[in-house]
């Protein structure tokens, strides 16, 4: 019997682990803007110690030792034909792009800041882009965060532990930051901001430039919708959370009212037989927490089970965020739950069991050794 083709649209996170999943089960197509995983996670360590975030969130595709059976292109997406069950894009090249497909996976991911973009890179612009940040912000004797979610709390940790001697402020709207975790989560990582000597500025909503989407550091004064005086310092990073979903190259009818793919329970996407999506692009609940909480095993599973006339498995959301939120720290990793628990992995299990082991083996099912930072 010929093997069934899988074509997974967009390699971040989640379409890797997707694709790890499947590739022996079918012939796996993985399509991405970029030469390697560029993981959207953990902003604050890419920005205070890249070395340390490319070691493991900037990963070759050929490195992954599940991908070996996968083919992967890079290039933009550009269409989708749905009638003739087929995805379209360009590549680097400029070369046309056409990939047949009995299933599909949706997987492209939000566009957020300059971080997390669908453009085509090379490693070497990846690399540039990565070197430019840490520099603008490591001659900073100031540096201002806005936004209340885990990306510009995790920043502001991160800039703080690294550089100790610079003056951070955190900005947010609301009376507490992190308003998507427990609030236990808050009120502990509140204190470590204090310890840090951050200060923290609560109802303060940014007033954003006509046309700018927070995709870079700037230090022009920032003014507050509500009413307070205008804040500077020598570089402004704009986490406000403006994510936009990488959509632009599907058919409308697929989308909401947001441009974010529309999902039944079993991520599938409705009315069209074989199409799945997963991740901050599926619409599964105001959080999309398909990308954190095992969507990848349920897409993989209910792909399979397709094929082969079995029954599907519905997604259950958490209510919640959670996860590790703050990254590696110099006294390990810690994990905070739904609960507002959370449970800290000293420094010595993180190098010698979460990471190699957990991860690199348990997630990945296998990673050959990384290159330093390009």
């Amino acid at each position: 019997m010929n093997r069934k083709r899988v074509v997974i649209a967009g390699l971040g996170d989640v379409g890797v682990l997707t694709a790890i999943r499947l590739a022996r089960h079918a012939d796996v197509v993985g399509i991405s803007s970029k030469p390697a995983l560029v993981s959207g996670q953990e902003l604050g360590i890419r920005l205070s110690r890249p070395e340390d975030w490319a070691r493991d969130y900037w990963i070759p595709f050929d490195r992954f030792r599940r991908l070996d059976g996968v083919r992967t292109e890079q290039a933009s997406l550009t269409g989708l034909d749905l009638a003739g069950r087929t995805v379209l894009g360009r590549r680097a090249d400029g070369t046309p792009l056409a990939e047949e497909y009995d299933a599909l996976v949706i997987s492209t991911g939000v566009s957020n800041g300059f971080w997390r973009r669908p453009t085509l890179q090379s490693a070497a612009e990846i690399g540039a882009d990565l070197r430019a940040a840490h520099h603008r912000l490591s001659t900073a004797d100031s540096v201002l965060v806005i936004g209340g979610g885990a990306a510009a709390v995790s920043s502001a940790v991160n800039l703080a532990t690294t550089w100790p001697g610079k003056r951070i402020d955190l900005y947010f709207p609301g009376e507490r930051a992190l308003g998507e975790y427990h609030p236990a989560t808050w009120r502990r990582v509140r204190d470590r901001l204090t310890d840090l000597g951050v200060g923290l500025h609560a109802g303060h909503r940014a007033r954003v430039p006509d046309g700018f989407s927070g995709d870079a550091i700037t230090d022009e004064p920032v003014d507050w919708s509500t009413g307070q005086p205008p804040s500077s310092a020598d570089a402004v990073l704009w986490a406000i959370g403006r994510a936009r979903p990488n959509t632009d190259w599907l058919p409308p009818e697929l989308l909401d009212e947001h441009g974010f793919v529309r999902v039944t329970p079993e991520l599938r996407v409705p009315g069209h037989r074989g199409v799945f999506a997963v991740g901050d692009v599926a619409a599964t609940d105001p959080l999309r927490s398909s990308a954190r909480n095992r969507g990848d095993a349920l897409v993989a599973h209910n792909i399979r089970a397709e094929f082969a006339g079995r029954d599907l498995r519905t997604f259950r959301t958490p209510g919640r965020r959670w996860g590790s939120l703050l990254g590696i720290q110099p006294n390990g990793l810690e994990v905070f739950f739904p609960t507002g628990h959370s449970f800290r992995f000293p420094s010595w299990s993180v190098e010698r069991v979460v990471m190699p082991w957990i991860v690199r083996w348990g997630m990945y099912r296998g990673v050959r050794d990384n290159q330093p930072l390009r």
